[in-house]
């Protein structure tokens, strides 16, 4: 039987690199369609050179390239985005790259027929949350151009469910991070300043009481999730990806200098701070995707500090 080939958008960046080496170990080809403004040239390089994994250097804004690059493959992964604060610095870089390239990828899978299309939605399509933990059928109000482009790709992909059968999961990402993850990424800088300046022998300066939380999910238990959105039975809905608990600014401060290994205690800065709280519910997945993760924020966090950081 020939190798079933995974067509991969945004393949060469963080959670790409990831996802891709846990394809090859499944027995699938896969050919990286990106536009290398952000990829890891080296390691795509490295895993070229395996003989079963292509690069197509392309953009997603360019339909009749996607449609042409879709050719042969039988499953599609959509990674391929312009990052939230880019989105509300630029937002018609964002509008561009996430509306129109969400829909050329989508549009091409129905069209090429695929057997699943995975894409990579995002916790910030609930907003800021009434309750916790968030779950899929809680209302949704994404604030920035970013997130509403996550929302409108889920209503896409319902469209071509329904007009052209496409089987599709969307997966609501929480809080990334891991090792190779840029240092500008969104949630990745209040981790990555905290061990810079734990390394100086420095506190962590946070703003306010710290009450802020996020639902931090490291990029190994992510990958897996993403292999498994692709082979499941039910398919057709949005599933939460993360850990269901929400790990504070202060609890972080205090995980990170365990980590690095330094005798500071963190100064807060008191100031007016929106406390944001975000944990996702993670039963669906566990039901569906017959997922979880296994790596906790602590040891996560520790193994980050000893791989130097972030990229």
């Amino acid at each position: 039987m020939s190798k079933k080939t995974v067509f991969i958008t945004g393949g060469a960046g963080f959670i790409g690199l990831h996802v891709i080496p846990l394809l090859l170990e499944k027995g699938y080809r896969v050919r990286i369609f990106d536009n290398m403004s952000r990829g890891n040239r080296d390691r795509v390089n490295e895993l070229v050179a395996t003989g079963d994994v292509e690069l197509v250097e392309q953009d997603v804004r360019y339909g009749g390239a996607v449609h042409n690059a879709m050719k042969g493959c039988s499953h599609v992964i959509h990674f391929a985005t312009v990052s939230i604060n880019k989105s509300i610095a630029d937002p018609y870089e964002s509008i561009d790259i996430n509306m129109v390239g969400n829909h050329n990828v989508f549009a091409a899978a129905a069209d090429h027929g695929v057997e699943r299309l995975v894409f990579a939605s995002s916790a910030s399509v609930y907003g800021n949350p009434k309750k916790l933990p968030m779950h899929e059928d809680d209302p949704l109000n994404p604030l920035t151009p970013y997130c509403i482009s996550k929302r409108a790709g889920e209503d896409l992909l319902g469209f071509y469910q329904r007009t052209k059968g496409l089987s599709w999961i969307a997966l609501r990402f929480f809080n990334v991070y891991g090792p190779g993850q840029k240092i500008e990424a969104y949630y990745t800088s209040v981790i990555n300043t905290f061990i810079q300046r734990l390394r100086a022998g420095q506190p962590p300066v946070i703003d306010g009481k710290g009450e802020q939380s996020m639902d931090f999910i490291h990029v190994a238990d992510l990958a897996r999730a993403v292999v498994a959105a692709l082979e499941c039975e039910r398919d057709n809905m949005p599933i939460n990806i993360g850990t269901g608990i929400d790990t504070s600014i202060a609890q972080l401060a205090k995980i990170l200098i365990q980590a690095v290994g330094v005798n500071v205690e963190p100064i807060f800065n008191p100031r007016e701070v929106l406390v944001t709280r975000r944990a996702a519910d993670i039963t669906r997945a566990r039901e569906v995707l017959g997922w979880e993760p296994t790596i906790t924020v602590e040891e996560g966090m520790a193994d980050l500090v000893k791989t130097a950081g972030v990229a």
